[in-house]
């Protein structure tokens, strides 16, 4: 079939596809007549998910991210949300609800406040906007009051209910760590009784950081020992009396040649160097005492050493099993002190009034319903109507074949087209002349 046969096809069945489009169009107007309207109303909130916990210091990522808004947008058409609207909006007292509940739901089973709140489920949607960290909540109803009401609602419920979640769970954990706190705790001291009463049994003892009190004095004693400056008997001050004597002598020496013996120089000379050989006398005596006193001092920080030394080696097997019990208390003491830090941070948390959302606004109403869109339906009933009328047409066509030009002539019989007679010569004469005509669009086929 060419684009001409199709649309003289067309063209012959012009006042079925235009019944068609009409009929569609009528039952167009018939659904805006019929069918309320509804009306959306927006609420907006925007959630905390690119800035950490305060408490917790958590951030969202990647795909924690999309779960995390699916988890909330699920929790606002949960009945733990939209449960709560039949009753705040007075559902629960309403008449005409009340004889449409025991119309149509009471007998299969479903009590009425949950069957009132499917309805606000079932009207409810919830959706990121594209782009953003808002999520939208969308109600709609018949009424635009009652759609806004109703959208503020359910953003108040869900803020409400996400903290309420938020601090039961972190109350519900804050009570485990407590226990737990406690078992560790216990732990900690027994540990502690039982490194207590070896270190008294055994006579061995922790001086911290994992360190016995033998290793730790045998640790100083070896470094006193080798800090500890070497004492020497210095000779300066024993040089510079003898250079004195040695100066006096010759000095006497020289004076015992020119003066008597009994001369009161040489007297003077012969006292001064008396009283400086005491002296000298003197300083090699404590030069003496001060040397054998640090050899004795060296030699008994030496056997202080050998004597701490033999004692740790002794103790050894002690050693390790104190150490093994200092571990012991170590670990429980740090399990202690992070259970216990958790704690604390789950109890701020179950005191926290932030539910890491932000509403943005009061919830906003259209000025046009939603549902019905005249324009859409009125357009969308013309398309359809001459759509199922072109179908009609070519159904029709196809069940009553008609000839409608040369062409279709030519592909229903395989012989050669003589002439195309013009439609009102061939009424005149045609029945005179004993011929078949068919009408066209242009003229008449005839054969004989």
């Amino acid at each position: 079939m060419s684009i001409i046969q199709f649309f003289r096809i067309l063209w012959a069945r012009k006042w079925m596809i235009l019944a068609a489009a009409g009929s569609c169009v009528a039952g167009g107007i018939v659904v805006l007549l019929v069918l309320p309207p509804r009306w959306e109303a927006h609420a907006r909130i925007m959630l905390s998910t690119l800035k950490p916990d305060p408490i917790t210091g958590q951030v969202f990522s990647g795909a924690a991210t999309m779960t995390y808004v699916d988890t909330q947008t699920e929790l606002i058409r949960d009945y733990s949300v939209a449960g709560q609207i039949p009753a705040q909006v007075g559902w629960l007292s309403d008449p005409d609800l009340i004889a449409r509940y025991q119309q149509s739901a009471k007998k299969s089973g479903q009590d009425f406040p949950h069957w009132a709140a499917q309805l606000v489920i079932e009207r409810t949607k919830a959706a990121l906007v594209e782009g953003s960290n808002i999520l939208e909540i969308t109600y709609s109803a018949s009424d635009p009051n009652e759609a806004k009401i109703i959208a503020d609602h359910l953003r108040r419920d869900y803020i409400d209910t996400s903290l309420s979640l938020r601090r039961n769970e972190a109350l519900r954990n804050m009570q485990w760590y407590d226990a737990q706190a406690q078992k560790s705790r216990d732990a900690m001291l027994q540990a502690q009784s039982v490194l207590a009463a070896y270190e008294r049994e055994n006579g061995v003892l922790m001086a911290g950081d994992k360190e016995d009190v033998d290793s730790a004095q045998l640790r100083a004693l070896t470094n006193q020992a080798v800090t500890s400056p070497i004492t020497t008997v210095s000779s300066e001050g024993t040089a510079s009396f003898t250079a004195q004597l040695a100066d006096l002598d010759s000095q006497i020496s020289a004076l015992q040649q020119k003066l008597g013996p009994n001369h009161p120089q040489l007297q003077a000379l012969r006292t001064r160097r008396k009283s400086l050989a005491e002296l000298a006398g003197k300083e090699q005596s404590a030069q003496a005492q001060a040397a054998n006193a640090a050899a004795a001092n060296a030699t008994a920080l030496q056997r202080a050493v050998q004597a701490q030394k033999a004692r740790v080696i002794g103790n050894s097997d002690k050693i390790g099993k104190l150490r093994e019990l200092q571990t012991k208390v170590d670990l429980a003491q740090d399990q202690y002190n992070k259970t216990l830090a958790r704690a604390g941070e789950l109890g701020q948390e179950a005191a926290a009034a932030d539910a890491g959302v932000t509403p943005l606004g009061p919830a906003t109403v259209a000025n046009e319903p939603a549902f019905p869109k005249k324009p859409l339906i009125i357009i969308g009933s013309i398309g359809l109507g001459l759509a199922m009328g072109v179908m009609s047409a070519l159904l029709a066509e196809l069940l009553a074949r008609r000839l409608r030009s040369p062409e279709d002539l030519q592909n229903a019989i395989d012989v050669p087209l003589l002439a195309v007679i013009p439609a009102e010569r061939l009424r005149r004469g045609g029945r005179r002349l004993g011929l078949v005509a068919t009408e066209t669009t242009g003229g008449s086929l005839a054969r004989a």
